[in-house]
C-alpha cells in the first residue's frame, strides 16, 4: 500500500526530468537558430527597416556593432543549456538502465540535440534571418546586459591564453568594397545578375583602382587641329570630324593651345557672316585642361563635375601629351560603348573559325575580358599588343606565336614598332 504512492512520486519526477530536458532543448535550438540569424542578417535591410520606423531593427543593428558580445552571449547560454540536459539525461538513464545508460544518454542526446537544437532552427533562421532576427533581438539584448561581466572575463582569457601561444589577436574585416564585390559575384552565380549589370557594378567599384591612362584615348588616335593652317581648311576639318570638342595646337602636335567648340564656331561663323576676316579662332577657343596620366577615374569624374566640363588632355610625369579622356570615356567604363548617329563603328574583335578571334592590336584588354568574360591581367599593359610585348619581352614579327594566361597568341599584323593585328585562342 505504501508502495504505491512512492512510485508515482518516481513516476511524477521522471516526467518532470523529461519535460526538463525537452525545454531545454528548446533553448538550445532557440540559442542556435538566434546565432544563425544575427550572423546571415543584412545590415543594409535592417537599416532599411530602422528607416521605415521598425524599432527592433535599431536592437538589430545595435546587436550587430557588438557581435563579438552578442555571440559570446549566445554560445555561453547555449552551452549552459546543452550541458544540463545532458547531464539531465544522463542522471535519468542511469537510474533506468544502470551503466548502460550512460551509452544510450550518449546516443540519444546527440539525435536530440543535431536535429532540435542545431540542424532545424538554423535551416529555418537561414530562410528567415531578418524576420527571427527582429523577433529575438530583445532576449538576446537582454542576454547581453546579463551575462556582459562573465563575457568580458572569458574575452580575457581567450586572449591571455593566445597570447602565451603567440598568437595575437587580430580582427581581420572586409572593407565594404570586397563585400559589395562578394555579393555581386554571389548574385551573380546565383543567376540574380545579368551580364551587363555585373559588369557596370564592378567597374564603378574599380574607379579608384583605374588611372585615366587606362581609358584614355591614346595622342595617336586623337584628331587635333592646326591653329595656323587656312581658315577654310580649319573649319572643313571641323565640319567633317564626329568630335565636338577639338584640340588646337601652334607649331607641333606636343604644344596643344586651346580647345575648339563646333558649337563656338558655329556662332562665330553666324556672327560673322561673308565677312570672314571677322572670323577670329583665337577668340573662341577656350583654355586646355590638362590633368596627370595617374589620375584615378573616381578623381577625374568628381573634377569634371566640379569644373562642369567634359574634356581634358593627359599628360605624362614630364608634361609631355599622352592622350585625351572625356566624361563619355568614364561613362563608358560604367555602362560600355556609347554610339550616337555620329559614331563610326568599328569593331577591334572578330571572331573567326575554330575559337579563335582576331583583335585589333589597340584593342583594350578590360574591354576584351568584358566581352568575353575572360581575367586576362591588364595592370602591366593596357591594350592587348602591349600584354603581348610585355610577355614577350620584346617586339614580335608577323608569324610568332606566343602561349600566356591560358591564351595561345599569334602576330598577324605589324607596322614598324607597332603590332597591329593579333590572332588568339583560349586554351580549354
Amino acid at each position: 500500500m505504501e508502495s504505491a504512492p512512492l512510485l508515482e512520486s518516481l513516476e511524477t519526477e521522471v516526467w518532470i526530468i523529461i519535460g526538463s530536458i525537452f525545454l531545454l532543448l528548446l533553448l538550445s535550438g532557440l540559442f542556435s537558430g538566434s546565432e544563425t540569424a544575427l550572423t546571415a542578417t543584412s545590415k543594409a535591410r535592417i537599416r532599411q527597416m530602422e528607416k521605415d520606423g521598425e524599432q527592433r531593427a535599431t536592437r538589430v543593428k545595435n546587436l550587430l556593432n557588438d557581435r563579438e558580445g552578442f555571440i559570446g552571449a549566445i554560445l555561453l547560454g547555449n552551452n549552459l543549456v546543452n550541458i544540463l540536459a545532458t547531464s539531465l539525461t544522463t542522471s535519468l538513464f542511469l537510474n533506468l538502465f544502470g551503466v548502460n545508460g550512460v551509452a544510450i544518454a550518449t546516443i540519444v542526446m546527440t539525435i536530440l540535440v543535431l536535429i532540435f537544437a542545431e540542424v532545424l532552427p538554423k535551416s529555418y533562421a537561414i530562410s528567415n534571418a531578418e524576420p527571427m532576427a527582429l523577433r529575438v533581438s530583445g532576449l538576446i539584448r537582454a542576454m547581453v546586459v546579463i551575462f556582459s561581466p562573465l563575457i568580458k572575463l572569458i574575452q580575457m582569457i581567450v586572449r591571455l591564453t593566445l597570447k602565451i601561444f603567440g598568437v595575437n589577436d587580430v580582427n581581420v574585416t572586409l572593407s565594404s568594397q570586397e563585400e559589395l564585390r562578394g555579393a555581386i559575384d554571389l548574385h551573380s552565380e546565383e543567376g540574380d545578375l545579368q551580364k551587363s549589370d555585373r559588369h557596370m557594378l564592378g567597374s564603378i567599384l574599380d574607379f579608384d583602382e583605374i588611372s585615366v591612362e587606362d581609358v584614355m584615348i591614346h595622342r595617336r588616335l586623337m584628331q587635333i587641329l592646326d591653329i595656323d593652317a587656312p581658315l577654310d581648311d580649319l573649319i572643313k576639318k571641323i565640319v567633317l570630324s564626329t568630335y565636338t570638342r577639338l584640340p588646337l595646337y601652334r607649331g607641333s602636335p606636343d604644344n596643344i593651345v586651346g580647345i575648339l567648340h563646333a558649337k563656338d564656331v558655329l556662332r562665330a561663323l553666324r556672327r560673322a557672316g561673308t565677312q570672314m576676316h571677322r572670323f577670329n579662332v583665337e577668340r573662341i577657343m577656350t583654355k586646355p585642361w590638362f590633368v596627370p596620366e595617374t589620375t584615378t577615374l573616381r578623381e577625374q569624374l568628381n573634377a569634371f563635375l566640379e569644373k562642369k566640363s567634359h574634356f581634358a588632355l593627359v599628360v605624362d610625369e614630364y608634361g609631355d601629351l599622352q592622350g585625351l579622356i572625356t566624361l563619355e570615356d568614364i561613362l563608358e567604363e560604367i555602362v560600355g560603348d556609347i554610339a550616337d548617329e555620329h559614331d563610326f563603328v568599328v569593331s577591334g574583335v572578330q571572331e573567326i573559325e575554330e575559337g579563335w578571334l582576331l583583335t585589333e592590336g589597340n584593342v583594350p584588354i578590360r574591354d576584351l575580358n568584358r566581352l568575353k568574360d575572360w581575367t586576362l591581367p591588364d595592370t602591366e599593359a593596357t591594350s592587348i599588343a602591349g600584354l603581348v610585348i610585355y610577355e614577350a619581352e620584346s617586339i614580335p614579327i608577323v608569324g610568332q606565336k606566343f602561349t600566356f594566361h591560358g591564351f595561345t597568341f599569334e602576330v598577324t599584323g605589324r607596322r614598324r614598332n607597332q603590332i597591329t593585328q593579333i590572332k588568339m585562342k583560349k586554351i580549354h
